[in-house]
């Protein structure tokens, strides 16, 4: 998703500074420290012969989507962690997830982030940073304030694994951190020397080599990322050097306000001085500041606490930072439970581990795969389950005994693809998810369309946690979810206007029951939110309906079934037959388009129509107007792009846009054209619709042309925010299926591999997708000639859930065009109008 307010692409002279030395210093330093260059890396393709015993952790990298607008976090973590430490860059335009892979200054390295978002920076709390001592030693004159700390990073020195990453400072210091659940832990690195040479980060004065003595001065700063801390305290213990603090913060996507705490201990060398700072002014005459622990109030900006160190005997110095959101005194609770012994080999070990483990459930034949394809595989599963992040026992806003997720930022992005994929791969996860879910609607009386930091993040379209829930249901999670509960929640959002639905819940309600859509100029006097998005708010709000109906469905209420079935139709009530694809090219002055007549229009609550050029807000025309504060009928997507979104009833839709083989002129015509825009979740489904009018063939060819392309191995391998959901994209493109959110239904395509198998929920079986005449080229078989389901012929172009709960093979015969498979009406699938949902 792209953040509000944004009317500028929310994405897109080094310093060499002592090399040599800095490869001494490195080459001195712990075997998991040590990386080849990832230059060496990138490009190289073989044949991979892999058997079971493989780590397929060497084929994650983290940094896949630190530029061009990923905004991938790429530091230390365990699947779903909260504590997440990486290094902060002043990049401020792509630093949402605090990293970046470009030659911005190194700010610290704090503990806690977000991964994918768009818009401004998430989290980013209580960073850390090292100098390896102070001018002439006299600790005032360290660079204690964000801007005047920056400091280049040594290039090509950043590392990343699962559970581990490391980069180099120009100021000699060489940086490792790892995590548990709530604690990061923290490695610094520094010259043997008695005194340090390095050069200065840029200044007025330049850049300048200096020389200090080795006498590490380590700081806990008291910002976030976006600057919004309020309040707070913070103090140090000169015997002991542990600092606590905490302070409070706002969300970046949201309203509110949450309260974040840290505790931080030391290891590996003596403490010479302690002391605090603010801004510029430093101090070792006071050891605490805010109300809680003195009598000095802290002031917005760069705040905290140091601690200066005699030479480390081993050269290294370890920092372990526990944090939590209940309390200072919980923070130390979570270091000392998790970290008790400060072995940082031991945590990375541990968390590698435990990313082997959920990536288990994945078996891939690479025989034939490029490395570049292996990692973006690999590394795109991995991305799915970095959010959202389980924060059960630290939930500052409500007791209770079920499982508390956060950062569900947002839904709108999440659960076209991230959702469903966690339900195939990670299903107890994903049913602590929902029941976190049915748990904020009991105590806030809303399901979220976003989250984040404990807060309520703005609505970007429909309510479509309901998708979520109805995806849920359909595929059997169960365990410790109240169904009757999570029903009440839906209908909650399908009846009940919220007095502010800008953060939760739908507008327009009574425009939506008597009228049968969102007017362009709805007067929604129940409550307070964004008076636009007025088509996708109604194709949304139908689809929402649509898996309402299936949940009524299934929990056996006959009248809201029927109720909602019928609302589900109410995005036929804005097709405008006559519509026509125009615009002005702002490069020529000139009209332009092509002949496809009949999109989706905003109208008028009198029932005429207004009208919104249908490529507005795509690549070709004025892509950026339509953000959250847009006054267009659109999100994030242009008219083309929401007339395809009627995934209940494909059918009536391609009978709209004159039947299957225009349908298909004109899916292909998006896809060609350059409307369509891969960085955005709506678009995900499109590249699959082909199979509903009988060409699954179309479909597995524009696969084809979104990968490698624009999902990839490099660092800017995905083509807009990740939001956990690109890498789900690319994951089910890989393995051949992919999901129709909210629907028993997989749309199938052969798999980018030989063979694949996902572990059955029971742990017992496998569920394989098999190409019997595979070509790793793609060259002589990219589409499938047939097929067969353990054993026997299978025609559908789709499958259901049931396959990957019983386990199978199903196994295609490939070749180099498109075949009669999957082609015929009865092989389609399921619709709505064509009575077969």
């Amino acid at each position: 998703m792209a953040g509000p307010f944004l009317t500028t692409f929310p994405r897109r002279r080094r310093i060499l500074a002592g090399p040599l030395f800095f490869l001494f210093i490195w080459a001195l330093l712990p075997i998991e420290s040590f990386n080849p260059p990832r230059r060496l890396l990138f490009g190289i393709t073989a044949a991979l012969g892999r058997d079971a015993r493989t780590d397929v952790l060497q084929f994650v990298d983290p940094l896949i989507g630190t530029v061009n607008g990923g905004h991938v976090f790429p530091g230390a973590t365990l699947p779903y962690g909260m504590a997440k430490p990486v290094a902060d860059t002043n990049n401020r335009g792509e630093a949402a997830a605090g990293f970046v892979s470009d030659d911005s200054l190194i700010t610290g390295f704090s503990q806690l982030h977000d991964s994918g978002t768009g818009g401004s920076p998430s989290m980013g709390n209580f960073p850390l940073f090292a100098h390896p001592g102070c001018p002439e030693d006299d600790f005032t004159k360290c660079s204690y304030d964000a801007a005047g700390r920056a400091t280049p990073r040594v290039n090509g020195s950043a590392t990343a694994r699962p559970g581990y990453f490391a980069i180099g400072l120009n100021n000699s210091v060489y940086a490792e951190m790892t995590a548990t659940a709530h604690t990061s832990l923290f490695r610094f690195t520094f010259p043997s020397e008695a005194e340090v040479t390095y050069l200065s980060a840029p200044s007025a004065d330049g850049v300048v080599q200096q020389t200090v003595p080795n006498s590490p001065l380590v700081l806990m700063d008291m910002i976030d990322l976006g600057g919004t801390r309020s309040g707070g305290s913070i103090k140090v213990n000169s015997t002991t050097g542990r600092m606590m603090g905490g302070g409070g913060f706002r969300p970046s996507f949201g309203q509110g306000q949450y309260d974040a705490y840290f505790c931080a201990d030391f290891r590996g060398a003596e403490i010479r001085r302690t002391g605090v700072f603010l801004r510029t002014n430093i101090t070792d005459g006071a050891q605490a500041l805010g109300k809680l622990y003195s009598d000095d109030p802290i002031p917005q900006g760069s705040v905290g606490t140091w601690l200066q160190f005699t030479k480390a005997p081993k050269n290294q110095i370890l920092a372990r930072v526990g944090v939590s959101f209940i309390s200072a005194a919980q923070a130390c609770e979570n270091a000392e439970r998790e970290i008790g012994d400060f072995g940082f080999s031991k945590v990375v070990a541990a968390a590698e581990t435990a990313w082997r483990d959920k990536l288990s459930v994945i078996r891939a034949d690479h025989a034939g795969m490029s490395l570049d394809m292996l990692k973006t595989f690999w590394s795109g599963l991995y991305r799915t389950m970095l959010s959202p992040q389980d924060y059960t026992g630290e939930n500052q806003l409500w007791e209770s005994d079920e499982p508390y997720y956060d950062s569900f930022y947002c839904i709108w992005d999440s659960f076209r693809a991230q959702h469903p994929l966690l339900t195939i791969i990670d299903p107890e996860t994903q049913t602590d998810m929902v029941r976190a879910l049915i748990d904020i609607y009991k105590h806030e009386g809303k399901l979220p369309d976003c989250r984040m930091s404990f807060s309520k993040g703005y609505t970007q379209g429909g309510s479509n946690a309901d998708v979520v829930l109805a995806d849920a249901l359909i595929k059997n999670l169960t365990r410790g979810i109240d169904w009757e509960l999570g029903y009440e929640a839906v209908v909650s959002d399908a009846e009940e206007e919220p007095t502010d639905w800008s953060v939760s819940g739908r507008g327009g309600i009574d425009s939506w029951r008597t009228l049968g859509y969102i007017p362009v100029d709805d007067d929604d006097r129940k409550g307070v939110g964004p008076l636009s998005r007025s088509i996708s708010r109604t194709v949304e709000y139908a689809y929402d309906d649509f898996t309402i109906a299936l949940m009524a469905h299934r929990l056996g209420h006959k009248g809201d079934e029927a109720k909602y079935l019928k609302r589900s139709h109410n995005w036929r009530n804005l097709w405008h037959a006559e519509q026509d694809d125009h615009y002005r090219d702002k490069a020529t002055g000139k009209m332009a388009g092509s002949a496809f007549q009949g999109f989706l229009q905003p109208r008028f609550s009198n029932g005429t129509f207004s009208e919104q050029t249908v490529r507005l807000c795509s690549p070709i025309h004025e892509q950026h107007v339509c953000y959250f504060d847009t006054r267009y009928s659109t999100y994030e997507g242009s008219p083309w792009l929401y007339s395809f979104y009627v995934p209940q009833d494909m059918a009536s839709l391609i009978g709209l846009m004159g039947g299957p083989a225009r349908f298909v002129e004109r899916l292909d015509y998006f896809h060609a054209s350059g409307i369509n825009y891969m960085g955005n979740e709506p678009n995900f489904l499109p590249t699959f619709q082909f199979h509903y009018a009988g060409r699954p063939g179309r479909s597995a060819h524009w696969v084809h042309q979104y990968i490698p392309s624009q999902f990839n191995s490099s660092v800017a391998g995905i083509p807009g925010n990740d939001d956990c959901a690109m890498g789900a994209f690319s994951a089910f493109a890989f393995m051949g299926f992919f999901p129709v959110a909210g629907q028993d239904v997989y749309l199938l395509t052969p798999p980018l591999f030989r063979e694949v198998s996902v572990r059955t929920p029971d742990g017992r079986r496998w569920a394989t997708l098999r190409n019997a005449n595979f070509d790793p080229a793609y060259a002589a078989g990219r589409y499938i000639q047939s097929a067969r389901l353990d054993g026997r012929p299978y025609t559908r172009n789709w499958i259901a859930h049931d396959f990957f709960t019983r386990g199978g093979v199903l196994e295609f015969v490939l070749g180099p065009k498109e075949s009669e498979w999957g082609t015929r009406k009865e092989d389609l699938p399921p619709s709505l109008s064509a009575g077969t949902t």
